[in-house]
């Protein structure tokens, strides 16, 4: 069965980046959301076996958003997308339990080593 993920960034864009990359590795993507908030209600819902997860975003930040979600699953996998020179929210992310971090703009061979990494495959 195809691994699941929930992909959260604010830019529809990006999303639909990241939603390729997924789709064409094998990836099921189960839900996008566009902010922190959002990310916490499909979380709920979905039950994803990851998250890519904007740590940059209107409403609530991806990490407010990993912190509570983490509150709910502790074993939930997290994996931040980050624009260059967002080192320190970076840091704080992984502080706060994100399995590791991808940057901006994607490279399809990192999207995929990171999940397959933090999945365990």
């Amino acid at each position: 069965m195809a691994n699941r993920i929930l992909i959260v960034d604010d830019a529809a864009f990006m999303r639909m980046m990241i939603r390729d990359i997924l789709s064409k590795n094998g990836f099921e993507v189960v839900g996008e959301a566009q902010d922190g908030s959002q990310a916490i209600e499909k979380f709920k819902e979905l039950r994803p076996d990851l998250i890519t997860m904007d740590i940059t975003m209107p409403e609530m930040d991806g990490i407010a958003a990993l912190k509570e979600i983490k509150q709910i699953d502790a074993n939930a996998k997290v994996i931040m997308c980050s624009a260059m020179g967002q080192q320190a929210m970076v840091i704080d992310a992984i502080q706060a339990g994100a399995k590791d971090f991808i940057v901006k703009p994607f490279q399809s061979d990192r999207v995929i080593e990171a999940i397959n990494k933090t999945l365990g495959i």
